[in-house]
């Protein structure tokens, strides 16, 4: 069962593509409407592509760094979204703090709304 705040698997690119890799996403929120769509953010271990005061990073010091599943500290790109299918989400990893979540989640629409 695919829920907010989970860190899941899924390929990238979609299916269909012989080059995929699995690659760690955060799921944002269930897209309104009958298609089983998610919002998700995507998660690289490549620190030094993160936006300052925009990406969040998850260190090993950080209080969900155990319960995120991800295996080396890495950044959620807030910016790096996508609205994808239930069924490319292979699985979940980890999850991450509600006030994390939030934090995303205001950070996005912050980002959406501004001029």
């Amino acid at each position: 069962m695919i829920k907010e705040g989970q860190i899941v698997l899924f390929k990238f690119p979609p299916a269909g593509k012989s080059d995929a890799k699995l690659r760690p996403a955060l799921v944002i929120k269930e897209i309104p409407g009958p298609y089983s769509d998610w919002l998700i953010c995507m998660i690289s271990s490549q620190l030094d592509k993160q936006v300052a005061d925009f990406d969040e990073v998850v260190e090993r010091e950080a209080t969900d760094w155990k319960r995120s599943g991800l295996k080396v500290p890495s950044i959620i790109r807030i910016a790096r979204v996508a609205v994808v299918h239930k069924s490319i989400l292979l699985g979940g990893i980890g999850e991450v703090e509600p006030i994390r979540l939030d934090r995303i989640k205001r950070k996005l629409a912050d980002w959406l709304l501004s001029r």
